[in-house]
């Protein structure tokens, strides 16, 4: 085991492998902390650890069951002249999920009032999060699984990969949770973004496959004129 990382190819592997979990793992970031916002202050942190944990957890369950996960990839039935897989179905409906919860929660924010919420509901409301957290990690594992595997044959490099991207993601968690609780806007982008990953999930649940560096291409550049809107705003109000 320890032989494969001392390798010129394994660490080429381990290294390449852990940057594309930690880049495929931002939707799973800003998806966790968005819900855990809903939380109270006290409760959040643990929430976050929880949804990450959760997350690795199924991520290394997936990489161990490989023969299950690639029998997954294999047609169940057919429709409309196209083979509809395992996989296909649970990108499709965790696509639907993303793109219910992102629309609602815009809703929500620009919509809807909020009266104060008695300590029975926050605690209903903190198991409903990490059941939310739960459902779309095992959609983001899928994608994250199935890219790990084309990218490195050995499950160990694999298992470390992900592991030291959880860590990364867990360290930035709190940064970037204050970040887009602060910001409404950042907020409302974070939403636009995470329905804009649920309109691709649902595509390739349908079998259109969406290069996914457009998609974060998109996300990158909204993010940066974002800032730079925050940057102009801060600017006037310091003049």
């Amino acid at each position: 085991m320890i032989a494969s990382f001392l390798t010129a190819d394994g660490l080429l592997a381990l290294v390449t492998l852990t940057a594309m979990e930690i880049v495929l793992g931002v939707d799973n970031v800003v998806f966790i902390a968005l819900l855990t916002g809903r939380l109270p202050a006290r409760r959040q942190v643990s929430a976050r650890r929880l949804g990450l944990t959760l997350a690795l957890g199924i991520r290394i369950l997936l990489l161990l069951a490989i023969t299950w996960m690639m029998g997954l990839t294999r047609p169940l039935f057919s429709a409309a002249g196209q083979d509809v897989s395992g996989r296909d179905l649970i990108l499709f409906g965790g696509g639907l999920f993303l793109i219910f919860k992102a629309t609602w929660e815009i809703y929500d924010k620009v919509e809807a009032e909020h009266a104060a919420r008695p300590r029975r509901a926050a605690r209903a409301a903190f198991t409903w999060v990490i059941l939310q957290i739960l459902v779309l990690d095992i959609v983001f594992s899928l994608d994250s699984v199935i890219t790990a595997v084309g990218m490195a044959n050995d499950v160990p490099i694999m298992v470390v990969a992900m592991t030291i991207a959880m860590l990364v993601m867990l360290v930035s968690m709190g940064a970037v949770s204050v970040f887009v609780e602060r910001h409404p806007s950042v907020k409302i982008l974070a939403l636009a973004f995470l329905l804009l990953i649920g309109v691709m999930l649902v595509a390739e649940g349908t079998g259109r496959h969406v290069p996914k560096g457009y998609i974060y291409f998109a996300m990158a550049f909204s993010l940066f004129v974002e800032l730079l809107n925050l940057r102009y705003h801060k600017k006037r109000r310091a003049a």
